[in-house]
This record gives C-alpha cells, sequence and structure tokens, in this order.
C-alpha cells in the first residue's frame, strides 16, 4: 500500500516556517517590541473553505502546544547573526490563540491577527500551511506520496534534456514551498529529492524545520510586512522605505543582504536604493512583475551607480517552475548573478491537483493602515483605498486602473 501524502498533525513544531519570519522577529524584537498590528486571510481565487472550518480550528489550536526543543535550539544557536537574547525569547514564546479570530463572515472562511507584532508574527505560515493542507486531505484524501515523487522526477528528467552540463552547474535553485504546499510530507519529500538529485543547484530551503533535519541551508532575508510596517513606524511615509532598509542594515551589519523591491513598485523602490544601499546589500528579490524587464531595471540602476551588476544577486519567486527559471537564467546569464526560489510548483505540483491562492497579509500597524501596491495590479492589497491613493500620491505612483 502506498505511503499517504498526509500526517495526522499538519504543523510539527515551532521551526516549521520560513527563515525569514525568524529573521525579521529578531529585528522586531531589538527594535520595534510595542508594534501593534493586525493582519487578514484572503482566499485570492474565491474557493469555499467554510467546510473545513472545525478541523482547521483543531490544527490550529495545537500550534499553542509547540516549543523548541534541545536540537532545535543548538541549530540555531549555530546561525551565527541570531543572537543570543533572541533564542532566548524564542525558546520561551508560544503561539497566543487570543490574538487570532477566525470564523464565518460575509459567507467566507474569515482569519484575522491583532496582536503584537513580535507575538504574532510566526502566525502567517503554519496558518496558510494548515489552511492549504486541509483543504487538499479533503478534496484528494487518497493521494500517495509517491505521486508527488514521480511528478518531481519527471521536472528532473525534464531539466536534465533541455539544460547543458555547464547550464546545470550554474542554475541555482532554493525550495520556497511551505505556505501553500500540497501537505508537510509531501514537502520534506521534495526538499529530500532536491537535496539528493537535484540535476542543478540545490542552494537550500526557506523551511528552517527542513533545514535542520536535513542539514541543508536555511534561506530568507526580508518579506512586504517588514516594509509595510515602516509606513506606520515613526518616519515620514516618503522614508518608510529607508527606514525599513536602514534598520535592516542595522540589525544584520552585512548579512541577509538581499533586499525585497515590489512592497511600492520596483520604480519607488529604485528612487530609495542608492549608492549606499546597493553597496551594502547583496541583491534584490523578485515577486511581482514581468521578471526579465524587472531584471533589466535592476541591473541599469547598478550600472548607473557604478557597480558591477556580477558582483550582485537577483533573486526570483514569483509563481516559478523550472522551465520559467531556466528561461529567466538564459536571458540573463554574463549579466548579473541570479537564483530562484520556487514554492508552489515544487511543493504543490501533482497531476489532478489545482493549488490555492491564499495570503494572509498585513493590513494596519499601530492602529493605521499599511500597503502593498505591487507591480502586478491584482496583488496590491490595502483595507484602505485612500491609504493608497495617498501611498501613490507620496511616491508618485500611477494607478494601473
Amino acid at each position: 500500500m502506498s505511503e499517504s501524502a498526509f500526517a495526522e498533525r499538519i504543523v510539527h513544531n515551532l521551526l516549521d516556517t520560513d527563515f525569514y519570519k525568524l529573521t525579521m522577529m529578531q529585528a522586531v524584537l531589538h527594535n520595534y517590541p510595542d508594534a501593534d498590528v493586525e493582519w487578514e486571510f484572503r482566499c485570492r481565487n474565491g474557493e469555499d473553505l467554510r467546510p473545513y472550518l472545525s478541523e482547521i480550528r483543531q490544527q490550529i489550536e495545537q500550534l499553542a502546544d509547540l516549543t523548541l526543543d534541545d536540537g532545535q535550539m543548538q541549530f540555531l544557536e549555530r546561525i551565527s547573526f541570531l543572537k543570543p537574547d533572541f533564542l532566548r525569547f524564542l525558546r520561551l514564546f508560544r503561539f497566543n490563540l487570543r490574538y487570532l479570530h477566525l470564523g464565518i463572515e460575509h459567507d467566507q472562511l474569515f482569519l484575522r491577527l491583532r496582536g503584537p507584532w513580535l507575538h504574532v508574527i510566526l502566525f502567517e505560515v503554519p496558518l496558510l500551511a494548515i489552511i492549504s493542507e486541509m483543504r487538499n486531505r479533503h478534496l484528494h484524501p487518497q493521494m500517495p506520496l509517491s505521486a508527488a515523487s514521480e511528478q518531481l522526477q519527471r521536472k528532473f528528467d525534464w531539466l536534465r534534456s533541455n539544460a547543458s552540463e555547464e547550464e546545470l552547474s550554474q542554475l541555482q535553485v532554493a525550495d520556497f514551498g511551505t505556505r501553500r504546499r500540497f501537505s508537510s510530507r509531501v514537502q520534506e519529500q521534495v526538499v529530500r529529492m532536491m537535496r539528493d538529485d537535484f540535476p542543478g543547484r540545490f542552494v537550500g530551503t526557506s523551511n528552517v524545520d527542513l533545514a535542520w533535519k536535513l542539514d541543508i541551508k536555511p534561506l530568507g532575508t526580508m518579506a512586504h510586512e517588514w516594509i509595510m510596517a515602516h509606513q506606520q513606524l515613526g518616519p515620514r511615509l516618503i522614508d518608510s522605505q529607508i527606514a525599513a532598509l536602514d534598520c535592516g542594515v542595522r540589525e544584520y551589519r552585512g548579512l541577509l543582504g538581499i533586499a525585497l523591491t515590489d512592497c511600492i513598485t520596483m520604480d519607488a523602490f529604485l528612487g530609495d536604493f542608492d549608492l549606499y544601499f546597493a553597496k551594502l546589500f547583496d541583491g534584490l528579490r523578485h515577486d511581482s512583475g514581468e521578471p526579465v524587464a524587472w531584471a533589466e531595471k535592476a541591473i541599469a540602476h547598478y550600472r548607473k551607480l557604478g557597480i558591477d551588476p556580477m558582483t550582485k544577486t537577483l533573486v526570483f519567486s514569483d509563481g516559478l517552475d523550472l522551465p520559467r527559471a531556466l528561461g529567466i537564467f538564459r536571458a540573463l546569464r554574463g549579466r548579473i548573478n541570479v537564483s530562484f526560489g520556487i514554492g508552489t510548483n515544487l511543493t504543490c505540483d501533482i497531476p489532478g491537483v489545482a493549488p490555492m491562492s491564499i495570503v494572509l497579509k498585513m493590513t494596519d500597524c499601530n492602529g493605521s493602515p499599511v500597503a502593498k501596491i505591487s507591480d502586478e495590479a491584482a496583488k496590491t492589497q490595502c483595507r484602505d483605498d485612500n491609504f493608497v491613493a495617498y501611498l501613490r500620491h507620496v511616491f508618485k505612483v500611477p494607478s494601473k486602473e
């Protein structure tokens, strides 16, 4: 009998999250321990998730039991930039469910987080993973683990057939697939196969638990929430991106040097990404808009500043699969270093399975709205249209409507 793709418990421990949640959490502890935030869940494809509510609630309640054990702490202690005071805090940390509100509103699954940023920051990834896996359990209850393995093997075979040995030696791919994975078992199986058999260069995973278990590198720097929160954390709005980047620099002193560009569009980001930041950060991460056009802007910006683009790295992480990654690699090869973080197409790509499009995004910080104005209109998110209009005005971002 084939092994099931599902385990009884969806989120197994506190490290079953993306690495950048821990690195941002440390920066929050050191810089904004009193900041209050709100987050809201959104299913972009309008899928009815109400039938799974009770089981989702049951899995969420189990989060409150999670703690770090000695082996996990020893793994984190080996990461030089995670400071002792943060690790002591993390050892004491527990998910506090009073900050979470789950139910049905307007005939849809409703989920909101409200509380101290420091205490709600770790909720996002496990909550999304729970919702994704619970839905998949209902729609595909008999799915064997081998279905994911066989599909990934087909991708390996495709890549070997379509890329040269020289290309494979330079094609860097990481797993970024925790939050919308088919299941926790599928993600572990995928990352094992990527570690052992990937034809190109497998450079790590965003999942800290799997990095610990499988002895591979955990990857991640900053998410949209980091830049969004700074819209309400003290400086003038026009200086919010600069404040976010500067705080990250002071916290990590040259480490974790990949900056996210599409919180208020790439053009608005480059307006703030001056020579100081361009020298301090190792590169940029793409998460919306046409990737090669975005890369051309980045290359032109580095050249304008007198920086050799081949000393920098662009990380692509927006809806990728291996064919798209190979195409981007070929378009930019020899002009700038590139790396690829592939999420859903690695951890929720099984024949007959339609992946979910779900997000949990910060909507308020310290009682005032925050917004993401993506390079892709569908990804723009904010509860307050007036604030979005004001943000567009301040950063001179034209409306795409």
